[in-house]
């Protein structure tokens, strides 16, 4: 998906939630003189996901998701925001600058996302469409606030176009159950007005893709109050009806005969196959491809997670094939944290296995390289390759949802059912291991359902997530250093840059 700045410039977005007005501005809009014809509005539609392939934004998934666990550790010249929030050093938060950057480009997002809402309903163009891309629009502004909401809780709430300096200045929703309803109704609307792609569409949502992460927000304040979150657990919800409601919602994506577009990929490494975005898996994906003319529009998330490796050119052994794959070398700017490459797997998991590399060859299968021989520090990981890269562009997309994370939702959801039983041993069969154990009671299988997602979506961006929600995040290494609780570590403050600009926070 081409930037569309060029195609839509007339369009008036604006950044945060304060009065900051850092996202270029090319002066408001007029629907004098746009929203006329259906190509406008597919324009606009994609306007609202071109602000997500922002470099500010879209590495943020991996700092905000994994970076602060002991999933993964930095390189040790990298920036202050990124050792910070890999230390929990609680007191720079506040200007922190990847935390900034994520909060204001997701109110780009939303500030996009509401002038479609606003707009494209009152065009003269097919209903199908109008459903379309407003559904398209309700999905994308409840995506950013969850996102928002999972790292910083109640956030100021814009339901409309920000369109004046005295429409930033809104205060917080008034508690949790507030500001999650908002989400919740968001996503209803768009499952009312999205359908499944027949073949997915990279870089764009559908019903599955509505469904799914209405599931995810069900589940995540469900066991977030389950597990006595701070704030989560004063929530006034019922939590085995949210359960509920989170394995009926993921149960129209993982077992619905209507839904027939995506599904399990047969072959672990087929998922991460830069040329196949639209495999069965990717529900939700974001779109970069090499021929790009900028970064956002091509890829450069291999290089974060590649270390540097003299000569350029590696290859890749293909699991346990005898073919080889080409990869460029990288910054090691994401790196594998070596406890947990030692004890997070089970012997034999094939994730780990093929999907994290302690080796790299030439050409004709001879090592040229290991953390063994020191030519590399980690095992990286290698769900970010790119072998027809051109320099460093590449088409490497990070996940946003897959089947497999629904498919955990729902297991997590419903607890030890057959169905749940069937879904996670399809995980672990890919993966070349056993089946559970049958018999467990739910909060057994819970418990094991979270440590599937936990090398299941390793390198994802979902980690934190997943911790918080079950209240572990202060068993991590640096919180357990620093002595910090769970409400510690439960929100980040809201960027000070917001505080400082709108007195109603």
């Amino acid at each position: 998906m081409k930037t569309l700045k060029s195609i839509i410039a007339g369009l008036c977005v604006l950044g945060l939630a304060g009065c900051s007005l850092e996202e270029y501005p090319y002066g408001f809009y007029s629907e004098n003189n746009f929203y006329k014809t259906e190509a406008d509005a597919q324009a606009a539609v994609l306007y609202i996901y071109d602000a997500i392939n922002y470099i500010e934004w879209s590495r943020s998934i991996v700092f905000l998701g994994d970076m602060n666990t002991d999933e993964m550790t930095p390189k040790g010249d990298a920036a202050a925001s990124t050792q910070d929030l890999d230390a929990w050093r609680s007191n720079n938060f506040k200007s922190n600058t990847t935390l900034g950057n994520y909060f204001k480009y997701s109110y780009i997002t939303i500030n996009r996302a509401n002038a479609v809402i606003k707009n494209v309903p009152n065009m003269n163009i097919d209903q199908s469409y109008k459903d379309r891309y407003v559904g398209e629009a309700y999905f994308m502004r409840a995506y950013s606030y969850f996102n928002l909401a999972r790292n910083f809780g109640r956030v100021p709430i814009h339901l409309t176009p920000v369109e004046t300096l005295e429409d930033t200045q809104v205060g917080l929703p008034e508690n949790l159950d507030a500001m999650w309803d908002i989400i919740i109704t968001d996503l209803k609307t768009a499952c009312d007005l999205l359908d499944y792609y027949t073949v997915p569409e990279t870089g764009r949502a559908d019903l599955a893709a509505a469904q799914g992460l209405l599931a995810k927000a069900y589940l995540h304040i469900a066991s977030a109050k389950d597990h006595g979150v701070p704030q989560y657990k004063d929530m006034t919800f019922d939590v085995d009806e949210y359960y509920a409601e989170a394995a009926k919602y993921a149960g129209y994506v993982v077992d619905n005969p209507e839904q027939t577009t995506y599904g399990f990929e047969e072959n672990l490494l087929d998922i991460f196959d830069v040329n196949k975005p639209t495999g069965k898996e990717h529900i939700f994906i974001m779109s970069m491809d090499r021929t790009g003319e900028s970064e956002g529009q091509y890829s450069k998330i291999s290089k974060m997670y590649l270390p540097y490796i003299s000569g350029a050119t590696i290859y890749l052994k293909q699991g346990d094939t005898d073919e080889y794959i080409a990869s460029h070398d990288g910054w090691g700017e994401y790196r594998t944290d070596l406890d947990f490459y030692d004890e997070a797997y089970e012997t034999g998991d094939l994730r780990k296995e093929w999907l994290l590399v302690d080796e790299v060859y030439d050409a004709n299968g001879n090592v040229t390289g290991s953390v063994d021989e020191g030519t590399f520090e980690y095992p990286f990981c290698r769900k970010y390759i790119d072998p027809e890269f051109q320099g460093d562009k590449t088409s490497t997309r990070p996940y946003l949802m897959r089947f497999s994370d629904i498919a955990l939702t729902y297991a997590e959801a419903a607890g030890p059912t057959a169905k749940s039983y069937e879904l996670v041993n399809k995980i672990r069969s890919r993966a070349g291991l056993g089946e559970l154990r049958s018999g467990m009671s739910t909060d057994e299988f819970r418990e094991a359902v979270l440590k599937e997602r936990e090398v299941e979506l390793a390198f994802e961006g979902n980690i934190c997530y997943d911790l918080r929600r079950w209240n572990k995040m202060q068993d991590i290494t640096a919180a357990k250093e620093q002595g910090l609780t769970a409400e510690d570590m439960v929100f980040y403050p809201l960027p000070s840059v917001e505080t400082d600009l709108n007195p109603n926070l």
